[in-house]
């Protein structure tokens, strides 16, 4: 990439540091999004762009800090869609996701992913139901927390089913998929990132992807629609935003150079591999599906009566 359509006053930004806060974890899809993001702006302007990983309270704690973060363009947060979940889930929420935020873009997309530790006798979607259900209450799946695309997936697989299978959610997607490998929540449902390098090594088993299509990054494992569910899906997505009231230029060239980074060869394929797609989209179209993802999940969350615990 080169500055080249820069606006004039663009060489004096940043002229410091500028945070990435991660409202999760390290190691989880969130935080490998941003880290690789990082380190190409920070190539690209000369000045770092740094994460700050701010795990708690299902996100909660780290999207809390950044919509009290000064709106002068030294802060980002990479969010999943529990940025609009989140205010169906908790009594409270200490910020508001359509108030307290810029929408930049909506970076990429990721599916869910269905898996088991290597132990359990169940190589299809068909014969886990059938293990579970000959076990009731035995079972166990792991999920990234409370109201996270792969936990409302998880739910939405249970009850498709009439599964006795017990929720244990954890502080991000990085503990989920460790749980899984150790075997102590032996079912896993997970954005692909953080999974795809332990399915690829044998740590764990994938039985699906929970898309309509297979996935790049696990070619060899069938998508829910070919295992014949094809309504059971779930997509994660992952946008940067920036505190309101950010300077309106400083956003929009954030969004040119975010859409120019994932777009480029090397990025796009590092992406692809981890199981993510790249989307890109407009300052206005994250916004809009910010809207429509809240009404979306908001539904699901009460006719299931998911509370946050």
């Amino acid at each position: 990439m080169t500055p080249t359509g820069r606006v004039a006053w663009a060489s004096s930004y940043p002229a410091r540091p500028v945070r990435i806060i991660v409202p999760y974890g390290a190691g989880g899809p969130t935080d490998i999004l941003a880290r690789l993001t990082a380190q190409k702006l920070s190539e690209e302007f000369g000045k770092q762009f740094y994460v700050e990983d701010v795990p708690g309270a299902g996100g909660n704690v780290g999207m809390g800090q950044a919509a009290r973060a000064a709106p002068d363009g030294y802060s980002l947060v990479v969010v999943p869609p529990n940025v609009v979940v989140n205010p169906a889930l908790y009594a409270r929420v200490p910020y508001d996701p359509y108030k307290d935020f810029d929408p930049v873009t909506i970076a990429v997309t990721s599916p869910t992913v269905l898996a088991v530790h290597p132990s359990i006798a169940a190589t299809s979607v068909q014969e886990l139901v059938s293990l579970i259900k000959a076990q009731p209450g035995k079972y166990s799946f792991a999920s990234p927390g409370v109201g996270t695309p792969p936990h409302l997936v998880g739910e939405q697989f249970r009850l498709s089913f009439g599964l006795d299978l017990v929720h244990v959610p954890f502080n991000g997607a990085g503990p989920a998929v460790g749980s899984a490998i150790g075997g102590h929540t032996p079912v896993l449902f997970s954005s692909l990132p953080p999974a795809v390098p332990q399915i690829k090594d044998g740590k764990l088993r994938a039985l699906a992807v929970m898309s309509s299509r297979r996935s790049t990054a696990l070619p060899d494992v069938p998508s829910m629609a070919e295992a014949g569910y094809p309504n059971i899906t779930g997509e994660g997505w992952f946008a940067f935003l920036v505190p309101a009231g950010t300077p309106k230029d400083i956003t929009a060239l954030l969004q040119r150079e975010i859409v120019k980074i994932i777009a480029l060869p090397d990025v796009k394929q590092r992406l692809e591999s981890l199981g993510f797609v790249a989307i890109g989209n407009t300052s206005e179209e994250c916004a809009e599906q910010f809207k429509s993802e809240g009404a979306k999940w908001t539904r699901v969350i009460k006719q299931a009566g998911i509370k946050a615990e």
